[in-house]
């Protein structure tokens, strides 16, 4: 047959749908055709657009040659008529009265009959065979010659069975040659980017390029390199490569949460784990056990420290994580963009010389990174600084740092013990862990040292607990205490595309509005700079509280989380919320990025459900005024109590120090309101309760040494019922943070 009667016969079958399967198109695939009878002219339209057409879908007919290859031409058509591969092989095979093909359900068998390059020229590949078929997936059933080739090679009539271009590509890489996946990933990247030394690997006596035998496996060597050096570029801290059933995922997290990055083979993704585990010096013949280890690299000449984390996933797969160390970073705690006020408060614990400050928070909160940059500063060489870490995130300059390493004995415990017979003045513990770590670190604080430690708890004061149920006791807990950080990291509005706040609130900007009681100035919107998220960068929340000695006679005294927050809130600790917020009025994040990052806003209502009735004690010995204020109260919900005098009150709370607040007159006869916020404020059991002063007379010197000796909030009794209620609440909102 000449091919200038295959493109006719191709032409005939396009205008109308085939009565059985033919192996010719419904479009001519070349470009002229000689004229028959009366003239017919070439086919212009490409045949996989006309059965698009022909199905009735609607879009701009694609610019896509007659005689492209119908794998380069798939692409297009599924774009200019938006519709997935998966309708595009129905709409195939519909026309050419073929089935799709199953490519989960294979003969191991069939691959064999067909050599690869055969099988990739006609971009087709076997799936089953018998004594006289074989069963072949394809992306063009126009193919004669192929299935010529086919029939030729096997002694089987070709049967086709239609499959996208995309999954006959990773069938064939799978089954074939794993290294060109990796190849056709590479193609995807600039010339500049596939230079063998993108990635240095640093070795123990300094830089040095990666092989020349190494970069044999050049596929395999660059790939994981460019991933390396993209995540590198994306400000990315961690690296997860994750396995799948037939495809992984590589995912980057930047700024705290996780972006896709790319999807990778199975066959590749495992050439990819076994080259990182080279280069952290793992066993890359062991996958059934996790193993750790730890790679220096330089990038564009900078040098960074890569710790990987390797653990069995699957039969025969493992999921590997790499976190990247930037070793270049030398920030202080003027750098790290932390509010004045915190910033101010943390510097007084930082320059203690005795005492423990322990920095809580949840992994990746950048508890490492603020006591560093307070090292920094600290190490001015008059001091001694040691640290015993696992692992050591940063070098450090003029600071002794010790490595932890089970297996050699050096643990925690047993390296701070020794650390003590080093003369520090400063010691930093990565992590306390265990009771002996803590009651080692609690003795070197009782002997004029200044521990830093860290330890997993959800705020400042939840550190104390965090603590004892380590197993140090309360005593030795309110005795070496100084001070405890918690923090959080937000993520920072990209400057480049924040849209300014104008006009009606979103309803979930209303929302969230309505329950932090906060307005948002700017929205994240998303671009090229971000990534889409609307997000660049992070900023610190942070929550310092400085133990002062009521906080520290209750800690003693076994007071539970709430008695303790109300302390240290009194003793001038901004909440990890308030401080937040804050960011949010400047301008810096957004309210859904304090609500990921600190969890759902607890409502007033719902915070007194938890703890049950809110209770308040009213004081004053002008009965008219007790009930009235106990009516304004009871209104809105509230259990009161009252007591006509101090004596009164005092005996009251003695006897039942579990009211929520104390409302206090200040002119009483016997023992008066000031008199009672001494016993009150002088007491363990009552200390953390909130107390507001009442009085119908008073000014501004009294309210000023009221507050200073304690008092909460100072009421006017001939003031509006309104702002009276509103400031109670206002001190028990204050009170419940």
């Amino acid at each position: 047959m000449s091919r200038d009667e295959t493109v006719t016969d191709a032409e005939r079958v396009a205008e109308s749908p085939p009565s059985s399967v033919k192996s010719a198109p419904p479009a001519s695939d070349s470009k002229t055709s000689k004229k028959r009878g009366g003239g017919e002219k070439a086919a212009t339209v490409h045949w996989l657009a006309r059965v698009a057409e022909r199905a009735g879908l609607e879009g701009k007919r694609p610019d896509v040659a007659p005689s492209a290859e119908a794998k380069d031409a798939w692409p297009v058509v599924t774009r200019a008529y938006k519709i997935g591969d998966s309708e595009l092989c129905d709409l195939v095979a519909t026309y050419f009265r073929l089935e799709v093909a199953d490519l989960q359900v294979r003969d191991p068998n069939a691959p064999l009959l067909v050599p690869e390059a055969l099988a990739r020229r006609h971009h087709v590949f076997p799936l089953y065979e018998t004594d006289r078929h074989l069963l072949v997936a394809t992306c063009d059933p126009t193919q004669v010659e192929a299935e010529r080739a086919l029939g030729f090679s096997t002694g089987r009539t070709t049967v086709f069975q239609v499959a996208s271009p995309r999954a006959i590509q990773e069938i064939l890489d799978d089954r074939f040659s794993p290294e060109l996946a990796i190849e056709s990933l590479l193609d995807g990247f600039d010339a500049d980017d596939l230079e063998d030394d993108v990635v240095k690997l640093v070795e123990e006596m300094g830089p040095e390029s990666i092989s020349s035998e190494a970069a044999a496996a050049t596929p395999v060597v660059r790939l994981t390199n460019l991933l390396i050096r993209d995540a590198i570029a994306q400000g990315a801290s961690d690296i997860h490569i994750e396995p799948g059933r037939r495809v992984g995922v590589i995912r980057y997290r930047v700024d705290g949460v996780l972006r896709k990055h790319m999807d990778l083979p199975m066959t590749a993704m495992n050439r990819v784990i076994s080259r990182i585990k080279i280069l952290a010096r793992l066993d890359i013949a062991d996958r059934l056990r996790p193993q750790d280890g730890k790679a220096h690299v330089q990038v564009q000449n900078l040098a960074y420290d890569l710790r990987v984390s390797t653990i069995p996933a699957g039969r025969s797969s493992e999921k590997c994580v790499i976190r990247i160390l930037d070793s270049n970073a030398q920030e202080t705690l003027d750098d790290l963009s932390i509010p004045p006020y915190e910033l101010e408060r943390l510097r007084r614990l930082m320059n203690l010389r005795e005492g423990i400050v322990l920095v809580t928070g949840p992994t990746g909160s950048g508890k490492t990174t603020t006591l560093y940059g307070a090292l920094r500063e600290l190490a001015d060489g008059k001091v001694n600084i040691m640290t015993v870490e696992d692992p050591i995130e940063y070098e450090l300059p003029q600071i002794t740092q010790t490595q932890v390493e089970i297996k050699q004995g050096v643990t925690f415990g047993t390296a701070l013990r020794a650390i003590l017979r080093q003369d520090p003045d400063v010691i930093l513990v990565g992590e306390i862990r265990d009771q002996e770590t803590a009651e080692t670190a609690s003795h070197a604080a009782m002997t004029g040292h200044l521990v830093l430690a860290t330890v997993h708890a959800n705020d400042a004061v939840s550190a104390v607990g965090r603590m004892a149920a380590i197993g140090l006791p309360f005593s030795s807990i309110a005795s070496t205490l100084r001070g405890t950080i918690a923090q959080r990291l937000l993520r920072k509005i990209c400057a480049d595309c924040a849209e300014p706040v104008r006009g009606k609130l979103t309803p979930e900007e209303q929302r969230l509005t309505d329950e932090h009681e906060v307005e948002p100035v700017v929205r994240a919107v998303g671009c090229n700079e971000c990534g889409f998220t609307g997000y660049k960068g992070r900023i610190p929340v942070n929550e310092v509280m400085i133990a002062g000695p009521r906080f520290l006679a209750a800690v003693e005294a076994r007071k539970g989380w709430q008695t303790l927050q109300r302390i240290a809130i009194q003793g001038g600790m901004r909440p990890l919320r308030q401080v937040a917020l804050e960011w949010v009025t400047q301008g810096k994040t957004t309210l859904a990025e304090v609500e990921r990052s600190l969890g759902e806003h607890q409502a007033e209502d719902e915070i007194n459900e938890d703890r049950g009735p809110t209770r308040i004690l009213v004081v004053d010995d002008d009965e008219e005024d007790r009930l009235k204020a106990a009516s304004i109260l009871e209104a809105e919900g509230f259990e009161i109590s009252m007591a006509k005098d101090g004596y009164e009150a005092v005996e009251r709370l003695r006897a039942d120090p579990s009211f929520h607040l104390v409302i206090l007159d200040l002119a009483m006869p016997g023992m008066d309101g000031r008199k009672v916020l001494d016993q009150i404020r002088g007491s363990k059991d009552t200390a953390a309760i909130p107390v507001v002063i009442s009085t119908a007379f008073g000014g501004d010197d009294v309210e000023t040494e009221l507050l200073e000796a304690g008092a909460d909030d100072f009421l006017d009794k001939a003031g509006d019922p309104k702002v009276y209620l509103a400031r109670v609440k206002a001190v028990l909102r204050r009170a419940a943070l």
